[in-house]
């Protein structure tokens, strides 16, 4: 009995020096600081669920904020001349690494540091944006997962003459000071050859010019909208689907949001899956591995969303063979 309660004390002095240890080890882990520049508002909800997104993927991998990572979270609100200026500030904080949205966010952190590793989440092929120079072993500082592969310009268009079989005339949309497009616009003109639709380019950089811009589409019939996949023309979601609606232009979207609040179609990447994946680069580079020698992946998940309710008021009917590829459709 007495050798029992003499192991009992042993066990319990042992624990009590180790839980003190434990303790010191936890206080003096190192806080790894992460940057995280997000161009779009931050009251959209679509961007808050990326965001919270990515970090819950960290916790999974053990890294949480106020514990063992600080987040350092920008948001520009859809202003690209905000974006080079939160860069700056990013840079300036020295992290240990900072995860970039998009092509604006991607370039401007570029032009300030080769030296940060950088991850960005949701932009095109990034070779021929001068992001990288290969795929494979990307070198540099920076690395990541993109959204869009240059074919699926033609894709938009495919589906946009699918679900509004009069179409005509089609106007590409985009933002001339994102470089996005450029990547787009070969396979979606050569769409337009094949199913003899007239591409309209129409630049925009405000309001005013795209209400103009849809306006025109809309005079004759037969008019559609393809929406370019950039920075800006999420942040004017609602002017663009409220100008195609007065409008009654058709228009297929690469952003789910833009069904979600009232646009016709959205086929493209799932956002949010890329948020998640991002996170697993993050934690391997804060583990000791250069982004340099990370590949770029591309995306393994898609979704298309169709609204309804929209295709209704355009007197359109949604055909079969959309309704069945759709993952969310809104009634």
């Amino acid at each position: 009995m007495l050798e029992i309660r003499r192991r009992e004390f042993v066990a319990l002095l042992g624990g009590a020096a180790a839980w003190p240890l434990a303790a010191r080890a936890q206080q003096g882990e190192r806080v790894r600081r992460i940057g995280v520049l997000v161009p779009g508002d931050e009251n959209d909800p679509a961007a808050k669920l990326r965001v919270s997104t990515l970090t819950q993927a960290l916790a999974g991998f053990g890294w949480t904020d106020g514990r063992n990572v600080r987040m350092d979270l920008r948001w520009a609100g859809g202003d690209t001349n905000r974006i080079r200026a939160l860069a700056r500030e990013l840079v300036a904080l020295q992290p240990d690494i900072i995860l970039a949205n998009g092509t604006p966010a991607t370039a401007a952190l570029q032009r300030e540091t080769r030296t940060i590793p950088i991850v960005f989440a949701g932009l095109p092929d990034p070779v021929p944006l001068g992001i990288v120079p290969r795929l494979n072993q990307p070198g540099g500082n920076v690395t990541g997962f993109a959204t869009n592969e240059a074919s699926l310009g033609g894709k938009y268009l495919e589906l946009l003459s699918e679900i509004a079989p009069g179409l005509k005339r089609a106007a590409i949309m985009f933002n001339p000071d994102i470089a996005n497009a450029s990547i787009f616009r070969p396979s979606l003109e050569t769409a337009a050859r094949s199913l003899k639709v007239e591409p309209i380019i129409a630049p925009v950089r405000g309001d005013v010019e795209i209400e103009t811009a849809i306006i025109a589409l809309g005079r004759e019939p037969g008019g559609g909208l393809v929406d370019m996949p950039d920075i800006f023309m999420t942040a004017h979601r609602a002017p663009i689907i409220l100008a195609a609606a007065r409008n009654n232009v058709p228009a297929v979207y690469s952003l789910s949001a833009f069904a979600r609040d009232g646009g016709l179609l959205s086929y493209g990447v799932d956002r949010v899956d890329i948020w998640g994946r991002a996170a697993s680069y993050v934690d391997r580079i804060l583990r000791g591995e250069k982004p340099g020698d990370l590949p770029v992946q591309f995306p393994t998940k898609f979704e298309m969303v169709v609204n309804l309710k929209t295709a209704k008021a355009l007197g359109l009917a949604v055909p079969p063979s959309i309704m069945l590829r759709a993952t969310e459709v809104i009634e």
